[in-house]
């Protein structure tokens, strides 16, 4: 069941987590371990999330309507038991607003001269 809201942005700012979970699963549908696994990756390691992290976020994800499980398989997959997910569109409407909100926080950072147009 979907949050109390259905304004994406009554849940800003997201957890480093939480956003990053989006946006893996905005790629394509995962289990937890991919979940984990593709964050760190994508973050080239500034960002690990573990096993009790990451299920109480999907715990309150699903709860608030962002993802949902599937009954799909990932490919070459054999182990039944692991649960997929799938980012739902009142999910991705949250990713993109979460992303514009840190889009406009580093252009302020950068007019006041905190950041350099390619700084990382």
């Amino acid at each position: 069941m979907a949050g109390a809201s259905n304004h994406p942005e009554d849940f800003l700012p997201l957890s480093p987590s939480q956003f990053y979970i989006l946006l893996v699963l905005a790629e394509h549908d995962l289990h937890g371990y991919g979940i984990m696994q593709s964050v760190k990756i994508r973050t080239k390691g500034r960002i690990r999330i573990g096993p009790g992290t990451l299920y109480s976020a999907i715990d309150r994800m699903i709860e608030r309507g962002w993802i949902v499980e599937t009954d799909s398989l990932q490919p070459n997959q054999d182990d039944e038991r692991r649960r997929t997910y799938h980012l739902t569109d009142f999910g991705m409407r949250v990713a993109r607003a979460e992303a514009q909100r840190l889009a406009a926080t580093v252009q302020d950072a950068r007019e006041l001269g905190l950041l350099t147009k390619f700084a990382f």
